[in-house]
């Protein structure tokens, strides 16, 4: 098969969560070549035309779609998958409703909602005009649209409501559009999903379990737990897949809750869903990622692997679970 892999050029070359796209494309380019297909990589940015033309020249049978943003900005994720729509050429992961959905997370909450799914409780500047909010502090302050825990730090945690509106104000100058999210003390758990012959492949559970945390610290996977490898928080938020029998109904609760949020959103692809669970044992969704990173140290390519699959047979199902809804058309 003749494919393309497009991926973003990083608009800050210093920034860490940016470059990862780099390990993801090189990653991906050997699976792709080492399954025999004819594969090429192309970096994309807000020049559209650009991508056009290179898409009208190369002519692939698929894209690898490993785009995360354009720009620098998680909100333009869906660019990239609608003009593939309307080149009507295939291509992997969400289609570009469903990027632009889940990329919001005002949106992904309120569908949720509505689902009857449960997601913490939340605010916005709009919402706190002349009143407090509607929940208890912390309040942890979040970019609407962005991943990778941009923006996400100690900082980020309010603790006192008079001071919320201010400091949501100030976050958005920095980092666009920002919520306020209500703090979940608790467990945290992710699920990958995987297309699969039969539909879909939910592949183990994993949690990632706070290790010599401080009792009055936040237990969060930050900006600097996901990025900075020299941090306290990167070496101690460990990614575990050992789970005692009496967590049996738990894992399974959670997998329902996966598989359902993927469904109410229609997503195609591969995704990652983060639970949250609660000293109750009530099932939260932080967030769904549509899409997810797929570098060799990310945590959906160590779901895989406890699963049995090599890097390369999980391209390998990516790819083959691509359906070509422009064929005939």
């Amino acid at each position: 098969m003749r494919i393309l892999c497009l991926y973003n050029l990083p608009a800050d070359p210093s920034a860490k969560d940016e470059l990862d796209v780099f390990d993801q494309r090189d990653a991906v380019m050997i699976a792709l070549h080492d399954l025999g297909h004819e594969a090429e990589s192309y970096g994309t940015d807000l020049n559209l035309e650009k991508t056009i033309k290179k898409l009208d020249d190369y002519k692939p049978d698929l894209v690898f779609n490993l785009v995360e943003a354009l720009g620098g900005k998680g909100r333009f994720i869906h660019f990239i998958p609608t003009v593939l729509e309307q080149m009507r050429i295939p291509f992997t992961g969400a289609d570009a409703a469903g990027l632009f959905l889940t990329t919001n997370k005002i949106i992904t909450k309120q569908k949720l909602m509505s689902a009857g799914i449960s997601t913490p409780d939340w605010t916005t500047t709009e919402l706190l005009k002349n009143k407090k909010p509607h929940f208890n502090p912390p309040y942890f302050i979040k970019p609407v649209c962005e991943d990778a825990s941009v923006g996400l730090n100690e900082t980020a945690v309010i603790y006192d409501p008079a001071l919320l509106a201010d400091e949501l104000k100030d976050r958005s100058r920095q980092f666009g559009e920002c919520f306020a999210e209500a703090y979940i003390p608790g467990r945290e758990f992710n699920l990958s999903i995987l297309p699969a012959e039969s539909g879909i492949e939910v592949l183990p559970p994993a949690e990632i379990r706070f290790e010599n945390y401080p009792q009055d610290k936040l237990k969060i996977v930050d900006y600097k737990a996901k990025w900075d490898t020299d941090s306290f928080e990167y070496k101690n938020t460990v990614r575990h897949f050992d789970f005692p029998a009496g967590d049996a109904r738990l894992l399974s609760d959670l997998k329902k809750a996966a598989e359902a949020c993927r469904k109410v959103f229609a997503l195609k692809g591969y995704v990652r869903v983060d639970f949250r669970v609660d000293e109750k044992g009530m099932i939260w969704v932080l967030e769904i990622n549509a899409n997810p990173c797929i570098s060799p140290d990310s945590g959906f390519v160590a779901a895989a692997n406890q699963a049995g699959l090599t890097f390369m047979e999980m391209i390998d199902k990516i790819v083959s679970g691509v359906s070509n809804p422009f064929k005939g058309i």
